[in-house]
């Protein structure tokens, strides 16, 4: 998010990608030239005098800070998160602008979150400068903390790290190079990189100890954001793969096994030649409600059935699965298409998840070559013969779930030997209006059906047709030819 001192202009737009890898070239240009004015400070012929040391100190501060700012910029050259990338662009803007309590120390330029401090050993008096008074959120007036009083303000579980810095510096002469986090008497609480060096006597001897405190509060909470952002990142990538896989092996389990054509029923005059597939959609993860079946009746007569839940993911799989296997169950105990939908927008409202659906359902009887059928807000199967292809005429028929009480009506047709049946969910080709384009592409391969010799060969030219097209849903196919 832009700092509100710009927010008269207009906001950033995310970085190019080479856009990024000059800035990393421009950040590790500059970060050579810092260096090599540290490297220039140490050779000073004068390095007890205090401002020398203030000068490599910034030096050192500013290396660190190029060091961060180039990490950040890799990361960001990646590719994280559109959250993260804000996060890391309002702190590389403004560092700290809209922070928790804002304060002087957390506005404006680098050396405004610096300060120095000298302790020396001798008179045990404390030096301190004013920008650390202001990091430190303390007034001057109240005098500068000792080496003893410091730990006094830090968090318990960060005071032994001070006290062993500070004792390696006094004792071991050992530079200072750490982070503790402090609790400011407004109650805010600051993450300060502390570094520093032990200042000897004429005697060698450790006379005092100087110190330079940045406040990196805020860039360490940019950090904090983006391993979070990468983390949920890495979480929700993992619990997409989960469900998608889920989803897929539910809707394998659930969807009939056969493939290629099959015959029924199995034996007599009349019979169906039965073909199948299902076409996923143009992005994989998008597993939806989809369905076909064909079933063999008790009494003789083929359950057709191709239908479609709202959804995506194990939600619409699962729910799939429950509608199905209650038509399979209604189907079995003889209950005819029409009022078989009814039972079904009644079981989808009262599910504990609601959904809408579409579906027709079939019942033929090969005796008769009738088909007995009803739908719920879906295309008609379309009937082709001798070369030629229509629509049937949709009896009415409101979605699954989509008010309290419908009812349904039933249609009948009588079929010839040779005729060919195709059901169709939404989606299957490149425009999803029922009964319109998609019918329309459909019945155009009339004159081809008409030279197929199974039902397996009509499937293969429509997916040849359909099957590439740039589908935003998942779509289910079931071709049916009438035996002699």
């Amino acid at each position: 998010m832009p700092s509100h001192l710009f927010a008269d202009r207009p906001a950033p737009q995310p970085p190019q990608r080479g856009t990024v890898d000059a800035l990393i070239t421009r950040t590790r240009r500059l970060r050579g030239d810092v260096d090599a004015v540290r490297r220039s400070s140490v050779t000073a012929d004068d390095m007890d005098d205090v401002q020398e040391r203030w000068h490599r100190a910034l030096c050192d501060l500013a290396v660190h800070h190029l060091d961060d700012l180039g990490t950040h910029l890799g990361q960001l050259k990646e590719g994280f998160p559109a959250e993260a990338a804000e996060e890391l662009a309002a702190e590389l803007a403004g560092y700290g602008a809209q922070d928790e309590a804002p304060d002087s120390t957390q506005a404006g330029s680098l050396l405004s979150r610096v300060g120095s401090a000298e302790w020396n050993l001798l008179t045990d008096e404390a030096s301190w400068s004013e920008e650390l008074y202001q990091i430190f959120g303390r007034a001057p007036e109240s005098g500068a903390l000792s080496l003893d009083e410091l730990p006094s303000v830090l968090f318990t579980e960060d005071q032994a790290l001070l006290t062993a810095m500070v004792t390696d510096c006094l004792v071991d002469g050992k530079t200072i190079d750490g982070e503790f986090r402090i609790v400011r008497p407004d109650g805010c609480v600051r993450t300060l990189h502390m570094m520093g060096e032990p200042v000897l006597d004429e005697d060698g001897c450790t006379a005092s100890m100087w110190a330079v405190l940045r406040d990196v509060s805020a860039l360490r909470r940019s950090q904090r954001t983006v391993r979070e952002s990468q983390d949920t990142l890495q979480r929700s990538r993992q619990i997409a793969r989960t469900e998608h896989r889920l989803a897929v092996e539910l809707q394998e389990t659930v969807l009939p096994p056969w493939r290629g054509s099959l015959r029924l029923p199995q034996s007599g005059p009349g019979a169906l030649d039965l073909a199948a597939h299902y076409l996923p959609s143009s992005s994989s993860a998008l597993i939806g409600g989809d369905w076909y079946d064909a079933l063999e009746l008790p009494d003789g007569q083929t359950l057709l059935t191709v239908g479609d839940l709202t959804g995506h993911g194990v939600g619409a799989a699962s729910g799939m699965a429950m509608v199905l296997g209650a038509l399979r169950g209604m189907a079995l105990a003889g209950i005819a298409p029409g009022l078989l939908m009814t039972h079904l927008n009644q079981l989808l409202e009262t599910s504990a998840q609601p959904a809408l659906g579409s579906a027709v359902c079939c019942r033929y009887d090969p005796g008769t070559r009738t088909l007995a059928w009803a739908q719920a807000g879906h295309p008609a199967p379309l009937l082709f013969r001798e070369g030629a292809g229509r629509a049937l005429q949709r009896p009415d028929g409101v979605l699954l779930g989509a008010t309290s009480g419908a009812t349904y009506e039933q249609a009948e047709v009588r079929l010839l030997p040779g005729d060919l049946l195709v059901l169709h969910t939404d989606g299957l080709t490149r425009r999803s209006v029922s009964d319109g384009p998609d019918a329309d592409q459909l019945l155009a391969l009339a004159p081809r059906f008409a030279e197929a010799r199974t039902a397996q060969d009509s499937v293969r030219m429509i997916v040849e047709e359909c099957g590439v097209a740039e589908r935003e849903d998942d779509a289910c196919l079931l071709v049916a030819r009438i035996g002699c």
